[in-house]
């Protein structure tokens, strides 16, 4: 049991860099999404796919772990939580201090992981607003209303307000 907790708490240790490994570049991120930088945009999300997938590969191995301790100690692992780990090692202080504390990390990487993709997901959405708006109007300037003049034969011979619609100038 005592090497499962050690298994258990470096894992956990192992997560917990991970986590502050993509908080780094959650808050790298940021500016980068303020910029509209596409290339450094690019860039750090593929950074941020290699360490999710090192935090999945070692949340599988958590997993795994606590499915053992959970053999051990004849109790359904569904039911089995972390929190429910720390106060069955009351009889061991030092195993249950360290896990505490590496618990107590984790908790408060993930939640800044949390509030920072947060902010990043408002940016990026406020951007994606900014970019309809811009094709809104575009769109609108290309929709302008005609003139009323006619020809001889009573066609239509109006022009768009305010939209040049040949594109090239050969008098220039």
């Amino acid at each position: 049991m005592a090497s499962l907790m050690e298994n258990l708490i470096d894992i956990l240790g192992k997560l917990c860099n991970e986590y502050e490994n993509l908080l780094g570049l959650s808050t790298d991120k940021t500016p980068v999404i303020i910029s509209g930088d596409l290339k450094k945009l690019s860039k750090i999300t593929d950074e941020e796919q290699i360490v999710v997938s090192r935090i999945n590969h070692l949340d599988h191995e958590r997993h795994e772990v606590i499915r053992d301790i959970a053999n051990v100690v004849n109790r359904d692992v569904e039911d089995l939580k972390l929190i429910s780990i720390i106060q069955m090692l009351e009889p061991r202080p030092a195993e249950q201090q360290k896990l505490a504390a590496v618990y107590d990390r984790l908790h408060e990487s993930v939640r800044k992981v949390q509030r920072v993709n947060s902010q990043n997901q408002e940016l990026l959405s406020s951007a994606l607003e900014m970019v309809e708006f811009e094709i809104n109007m575009i769109q609108a300037i290309k929709a302008a209303p005609e003139t009323a003049n006619y020809n001889k034969g009573a066609y239509n011979a109006g022009s768009v307000i305010g939209v040049d619609r040949s594109g090239f100038d050969a008098k220039q």
